[in-house]
């Protein structure tokens, strides 16, 4: 199982910034198959506090598995995964593969944050309800919920944008508003699925500084799965799969390249 790399810089504070390199999630001999295609072929991988993490691959390779795997949106056949919580005194690792459907889903809620690809913004909401709507799904009283999104909305650089809906908005203002949405709630980790794959390169560059200085720099890892490479450059660590198998990683020098 591979060790944890260096922090990044932390650029705002966070109930996770004294956390250092502690690991978040711990993975061991992960296997899920879809027909007769091994899409996870026996992972080990252990995710930190404070790294970024981009996961490379060709088409089929497992990337997105592993990202649905890890944050627990579908479970594994075979092999273990835990998650361990930091912020609050009292929590104690939770093994994610043995928690139902209901279970996952509330951890989820919780615990971990979401950007894709096309955003999947709710046309008929205001960016500040889109934002807000995280929050109030775990029981935040509106008020409170849209006083945090505004900070959010405003700490990306959209204030004065609140009341657009997704339509009114470039795709990079979208994106960004799908990146508040997933830190409103101060998820322990952040998942990204090609974040910036609609985005031009100028618009790209300025949405990953965005969902690098939001979840890196508190003190949260962020796994971004990517086909870009100027996206993977801006990563701490850089992890490639093959049919399922994790062929290089370069927070471990065993791991072949």
């Amino acid at each position: 199982m591979s060790s944890c790399s260096p922090m990044r810089v932390a650029v705002l504070p966070s109930r996770m910034a004294d956390m250092n390199n502690s690991p978040l999630i711990t993975a061991s001999r992960l296997t899920k198959t879809y027909g007769t295609t091994r899409a996870l072929n026996g992972v080990d991988l252990t995710v930190c506090a404070g790294e970024s993490v981009a996961v490379m691959g060709p088409s089929g390779s497992g990337k997105t598995t592993l990202m649905h795997v890890l944050s627990g949106i579908i479970t594994a056949e075979s092999g273990t995964m835990q998650f361990l919580p930091q912020s609050t005194a009292g929590d104690h690792p939770v093994t994610v593969s043995g928690l139902s459907s209901e279970k996952r889903a509330r951890l989820r809620r919780q615990h971990i944050g979401f950007v894709f690809q096309e955003g999947l913004l709710m046309p008929e909401l205001t960016a500040l309800e889109n934002v807000a709507v995280a929050l109030m799904l775990s029981g935040t009283p509106r008020t409170a919920a849209e006083s945090a999104a505004a900070r959010w909305l405003q700490a990306l650089g959209l204030a004065g944008l609140e009341d657009r809906r997704p339509g009114q908005l470039s795709g990079g203002q979208a994106q960004r508003v799908a990146i508040a949405r997933a830190q409103v709630t101060e998820p322990q980790i952040v998942f990204a699925d090609e974040p910036t794959g609609a985005l031009d390169s100028a618009t790209s560059a300025q949405v990953l500084d965005a969902l690098l200085d939001s979840t890196v720099g508190r003190g949260a890892p962020l796994v971004v799965v990517t086909h870009d490479p100027d996206v993977a450059a801006r990563c701490s660590r850089l992890i490639r799969l093959e049919d399922g198998r994790i062929v290089h990683d370069s927070a471990n020098a065993e791991v072949g390249t």
